[in-house]
């Protein structure tokens, strides 16, 4: 009698995996643009479209189309690719996507609290990061780097010019919660989970994770912060073993950025949100030891599920 033998799953190594999801995402974002572009001409000409290209965002069709190509060029894609991914790909979408929500909600409490106490930190970080000055012989190099963030910043305050809360809460839901959903499942799903195997190391595993989605940003002297942020992200994500915790936080970064530009262009406030502002060291004492303790609360709250793996 033959008997067959039996059928053993091939799993792609951790660097064919993050080869892999890097080539999934370079096709998808190529292809989000030139449809986007595609659109965009046949809506509103080839001069709109040369005037995104040229950063020239001043007519209300150019801004129009500057969102749609956003969408289609970069939403759109980073919210399909960790799905074809976690779930066709490597076909693990518990593992790779994270969304289960079998965890205690009180961890959306202190991810709330630790947002806003971290904030002086933030800000030092921002202070720091923007009297960076590279050697002489890398003149060259900071010199783009800060033409780079020059036109991130430029396409950022075309996009957030508002002008009533309906348009507050179009950019609250696509910039707050669409872009906090796409960037974690990308980032802390996918990308921290390969990393996670690869390493055999969740600390090196997060903190590999939070560089390469800081640079993603291409934004270099906003590089420190927004590092910070993506360990917070991954150490959220990690202990909870699920993604919300992490987009939460994601989300109210983003959207109280949003809220407080909105107030700053009609005067509401006067606290710019495109300036960094010093504490006194009391207070950035004070915030290191009181995110510090709300971390560890989190830490025990969420690793006190038997079925979720302590890291």
């Amino acid at each position: 009698m033959i008997t067959e033998k039996p059928q053993y799953k091939r799993e792609l190594s951790p660097p064919l995996q993050l080869l892999t999801l890097i080539s999934i995402t370079i096709a998808l974002i190529f292809l989000g643009g030139i449809v986007g572009g595609g659109y965009i001409t046949a809506r509103y000409g080839t001069v709109v479209l040369q005037q995104i290209k040229a950063s020239q965002l001043n007519s209300p069709d150019a801004i129009e189309a500057m969102w749609i190509l956003q969408i289609m060029s970069m939403t759109v894609p980073l919210l399909i690719i960790p799905v074809i991914f976690g779930r066709f790909v490597m076909k693990e979408p518990d593992a790779y996507l994270k969304t289960n929500i079998r965890f205690p909600l009180v961890l959306l409490m202190m991810v709330f609290s630790i947002m806003v106490m971290s904030t002086p930190i933030m800000e030092v970080l921002v202070l720091v990061n923007q009297k960076m000055v590279l050697p002489d012989f890398l003149r060259g190099l900071e010199n783009w780097m800060r033409a780079s963030e020059q036109s991130a910043q430029k396409i950022t305050a075309a996009l957030l010019k508002m002008n009533n809360w309906v348009d507050v809460l179009k950019a609250v839901l696509l910039i707050g919660l669409i872009t906090a959903i796409a960037e974690e499942l990308i980032f802390r799903g996918c990308m921290q989970t390969i990393f996670i195997r690869w390493t055999k190391n969740t600390h090196v595993a997060i903190w590999i994770t939070a560089a390469l989605f800081s640079a993603f940003h291409l934004e270099f002297f906003g590089f420190l912060p927004r590092l910070m942020l993506g360990v917070f992200f991954g150490y959220f994500a990690a202990w909870s073993g699920s993604i919300w915790p992490a987009v939460w936080a994601h989300f109210l970064n983003n959207a109280s950025a949003v809220v407080i530009t909105y107030l700053y262009q009609h005067k509401k406030i006067d606290i710019n949100p495109d300036e960094a502002h010093s504490f006194n060291y009391s207070l950035y004492v004070l915030s290191i030891i009181i995110t510090v303790a709300l971390f560890w609360s989190f830490r025990t709250a969420a690793l006190q599920k038997k079925d979720h793996q302590q890291y």
